[in-house]
């Protein structure tokens, strides 16, 4: 008589006997892999080899038992394909925009510990713009200071009688092209120093944001 080791083992040893046979058994009963796919007008087919309509609309591969092990798509339109590269190209810059937002925040985190020390740098910045306005205002200033004498002589000479010199001439238009090109260097420097205000109130209302994500975050 076994005793009870020795008739777990016996047993084990007849499952995997078993088990072999049947793999056996299936392996050697010659049931192929069939493809199965549906034709440009619907309709279902299988074949043990894969022809070319399969690939065009796309297939699955079952085995012999019915089941699908695979499936693979139709091919692509090269229309496909361009949305299709255009979508991950879409996606990838996406990505990379969050990442480089990611390290931004992160910076911005880093180099202004508080919401005071931020202030002061963005304070910095637009003192530099207003110098930068102010120089521009300046020079505007001297320019049409000078214009005004120039056609106060101008007037002088014609008062004379006189023609006024073509030097004279010159000068007086050429001091008008300077007083347009810095009236438009003024504008443009002003827009700059607005459009920077805005941006700093908007960055200010960002660093607040992300400081109490921050705190929440926090454990």
């Amino acid at each position: 008589m076994l005793r009870g080791s020795s008739r777990r083992i016996a047993c084990a040893v007849a499952l995997a006997s078993f088990a072999c046979t049947a793999t056996a058994t299936a392996a050697g009963s010659g049931v192929r892999n069939q493809y199965k796919w549906r034709d440009g007008s619907g309709a279902l087919h299988y074949s043990d080899a894969l022809p070319a309509e399969a690939a065009k609309y796309g297939y699955e591969v079952v085995n012999g038992q019915g089941i699908v092990i695979r499936r693979v798509e139709r091919a692509k339109t090269p229309e496909e394909l361009a949305v299709a590269k255009a979508e991950q190209a879409r996606d990838r810059a996406q990505r990379e925009e969050a990442a480089t937002r990611s390290r931004t925040d992160a910076q911005l985190l880093s180099a202004y510990p508080s919401e005071t020390d931020l202030q002061h740098a963005q304070q910095q910045k637009l003192e530099l713009l207003d110098q930068q306005v102010e120089s521009a205002r300046i020079s505007l200033r001297s320019q049409e200071q000078a214009l005004a004498d120039q056609l106060a002589h101008a007037a002088e000479v014609e008062r004379n009688g006189k023609t006024l010199p073509e030097p004279q001439a010159k000068l007086i238009a050429d001091t008008r092209k300077q007083i347009d090109a810095l009236r438009a260097a003024m504008t443009r420097r002003e827009n700059e120093r607005a459009a920077a205000a805005a941006a700093m109130e908007a960055e200010r209302v960002h660093y607040r944001e992300l400081k109490a994500k921050s705190a929440e975050d926090r454990p």
